[in-house]
């Protein structure tokens, strides 16, 4: 039989939160977009968890812990009323609902703040989930991190729609 696991939970952010999520922001670059980016890419990008900003974001998005028993395992932000800026989800519980638990839950924060499509720019590892979710293509972006080129897709999804695929994640 498999083991049970404990029921995720979702919590506000705290600014003493800073240090665990960039820590799984960094974890989370380093061993899941391995096939999308270069090392150097990959570097580049885990750096921003060190500058100040890092923080600074988090705390002016609303952002979202996810927890399993207590301890943070992944997070998202919303920027405004209608642009998920970050979504991490830790490697050891990656798969496993995290990521869907968090969007679900900013989507809905979205529509109470009135927003009517939602937009992110998705990685080129992250384009997969967000499309099983409804979220289409927009435009491909080039942008410059700690200068190294990262490519990723702005995608929208229309606020109370379902994915036509039914896809489950």
């Amino acid at each position: 039989m498999g083991q049970t696991l404990p029921k995720p939970g979702l919590r506000p952010f705290l600014p003493a939160d800073v240090p665990v999520l960039a820590g799984i922001f960094t974890a989370s670059i380093e061993e899941l977009t391995g096939d999308d980016y270069s090392e150097a890419q990959q570097q580049a990008w885990m750096e921003t968890a060190e500058d100040e900003e890092f923080g600074k974001g988090l705390a002016s998005d609303l952002t979202l812990v996810a927890t399993l028993d207590g301890s943070p395992v992944g997070f998202a932000s919303l920027r405004g009323a209608d642009h998920i800026r970050m979504l991490y989800v830790h490697p050891a519980v990656a798969g496993q609902g995290i990521a869907t638990l968090l969007v679900d839950a900013l989507e809905k924060l979205a529509g109470g703040r009135g927003a009517t499509n939602l937009t992110v720019d998705a990685s080129d590892t992250a384009q997969n989930f967000f499309a099983k979710r409804g979220y289409a293509a927009q435009q491909r972006n080039s942008v410059t991190v700690n200068d190294e080129w990262l490519a990723n897709t702005t995608m929208k999804k229309t606020l109370g729609t379902t994915p036509a695929s039914g896809a489950l994640q």
